[in-house]
């Protein structure tokens, strides 16, 4: 759910490690009937991929297609029921009991059962090698069982006020997948679903991964034939793929996106976000250890709005929260810091800082000097990291900035330019800011974080929910492990004719989830 590269739901790491990476050329999967004919098929310019698999993906636009979970998202960004027909929570016994739809087949003709769900819960709550950054959201599982093919019980061990969210992970095929490793199985390359897309072929080499609608499908089967996904890492090839004709849809950065404004051959679709940029800071590195209270105090060197108006056109807004605009966050006595220079300096010497004769804090000997990298082809965090590097030099501080073509977790790096978003339920932060949770690759730890979190995963009652997670923002701010920038708008253009696309729904990190009523797109050439 929070996303970081995730809403998804995942982390930033993870899907940094895959990024930008090309695999072996694997063309032997069938091809999608009648591909000379494209007159109704999108081709979307989307992320670079190399798995596709709900466990494991933290973008989650091709999963949330090709797979269905218990529960889906509605465009308000609420729960409902999807391969589960109803379902009933017995507060008693804390247990959950889903009925799920009758006849649902997998996209190879096999039947969808029960033991389909036991066997993907049991993979996120007992599969000890799983790597994925999401299995802290089902830690508060306690069994999971199949009472008969169209019946499901799961147990908690305590109650999960977001539990319901949870259950929207897609799920696996156990026919498919029993004894194979999932980490590294040949499935995650050629995925096998129940949703309204179903994989045709994957062309490495060409970049393009081709998907045909599933006719089948036990919902509203879409009106687009086709969707060939391209895999594109380069944030100016995705312009010029939609000025070339070679793409009908893609999200681009900001001021990509308003080269088209304007212009009749093109839509502009804006849509609102939960996705934010920032500098986090990664505390297995000496010099956070060391540092670590000297964080927040850098957002008084910052002129976050300049960033705003300029590296975003100003198609965004100042951040101070990670959950600014999640229903239960937005508390603005977490926004404790403004852009002042006299403050930052005043700040600065109650921390012991003292500016050396280079113009440079110093304290214990140590110059206030640290790295951060970013990856090279996504231009508007470089434009950021740039910025926000010449304005603490100003202040006093070196970042260095360090551009990668891919995120390198080994080299000492003290951190990097981060994405992340908390589109749905605000539990998706446990596992990102909690201390040892799943998707915390950062290593930060705070204790009063860690309670207030718990607190609001396990209240029943959604006002003191809400106080949690207000309090949680405060304690953030005041103890913060990255510095945050500004939220971004998802700004999407697709060329004329492609229609349907609703903004109802906030999207994630990256923008993802614009596909979330694709059944209703339509396309005409």
């Amino acid at each position: 759910m929070l996303a970081g590269c995730g809403n998804s739901q995942g982390g930033e790491q993870k899907e940094a490690e895959t990024a930008g990476t090309a695999q072996e050329t694997e063309k032997d999967a069938e091809p999608a009937k009648d591909e000379s004919d494209l007159s109704n098929t999108l081709v979307y310019a989307g992320e670079s991929e190399d798995t596709i698999n709900p466990l494991l993906n933290n973008h989650d636009e091709l999963p949330s297609i090709i797979f269905s979970g218990l529960m889906k998202y509605d465009a308000n960004g609420a729960p409902v029921e999807d391969l589960a027909e109803s379902y009933e929570y017995d507060e008693g016994s804390m247990t959950y009991t889903f009925h799920l739809r009758e006849g649902v087949k997998w996209h190879d003709g096999e039947a969808f059962t029960a033991d389909d769900v036991v066997f993907t819960y049991e993979l996120l709550t007992k599969d000890e090698n799983l790597t994925a950054s999401i299995t802290s959201n089902y830690e508060d599982i306690k069994e999971v069982k199949a009472e008969d093919a169209e019946t499901v019980v799961i147990t908690m061990g305590q109650y999960n006020a977001a539990m319901l969210d949870n259950f929207t992970m897609g799920i696996l095929p156990k026919h498919l997948l029993e004894g194979e490793d999932i980490n590294t199985t040949p499935f995650n390359q050629k995925p096998v679903g129940t949703g309204r897309y179903k994989f045709v072929s994957w062309d490495t080499a060409g970049g393009s991964i081709t998907l045909e609608k599933n006719e089948d499908y036990y919902d509203k089967v879409p009106n687009i034939d086709r969707v060939v996904y391209k895999t594109v890492s380069v944030e100016s090839t995705k312009a010029t793929m939609l000025q070339s004709g070679e793409a009908d849809l893609a999200w681009l950065n900001a001021k990509y996106a308003d080269e088209f404004r304007g212009n009749d051959n093109y839509t502009n679709y804006d849509f609102k976000t939960a996705d934010y940029r920032s500098v986090s800071c990664d505390f297995r590195t000496d010099f956070w250890k060391e540092n670590g209270d000297s964080i927040g105090v850098l957002n008084y060197a910052i002129d976050k709005q300049s960033i705003v108006d300029s590296v975003l056109n100003g198609h965004g807004f100042t951040a101070y929260s990670p959950l600014q605009v999640n229903p239960y966050g937005g508390n603005e006595a977490a926004d404790i810091y403004s852009y002042d220079l006299d403050k930052f300096s005043e700040e600065m010497d109650k921390l012991g800082w003292k500016k050396g004769d280079d113009g440079i804090y110093e304290r214990n000997g140590q110059k206030f000097s640290f790295s951060i990298q970013v990856r090279d082809y996504e231009e508007e965090r470089v434009d950021i990291e740039n910025i926000v590097s010449q304005q603490l030099k100003k202040a006093g501080v070196e970042l260095k900035v360090e551009l990668v073509t891919k995120f390198d977790w080994e080299s000492g790096y003290n951190g990097f330019l981060a994405g992340f978003a908390s589109q749905f339920d605000p539990d998706g932060l446990y596992k990102q800011f909690v201390t040892d949770a799943s998707e915390n690759t950062m290593a930060y730890s705070n204790e009063k974080v860690d309670e207030l979190l718990k607190a609001g995963r396990h209240a029943k009652d959604p006002e003191e929910r809400k106080k949690a997670y207000q309090d949680f923002e405060v304690a953030y701010a005041e103890n913060p492990g990255q510095i945050l920038i500004a939220y971004l708008d998802g700004n999407y253009v697709a060329v004329k004719g492609v229609e349907g696309l609703d903004n109802t729904r906030i999207l994630g990190h990256h923008a993802v989830g614009v596909m979330w009523n694709i059944e209703e797109w339509t396309i005409s050439r």
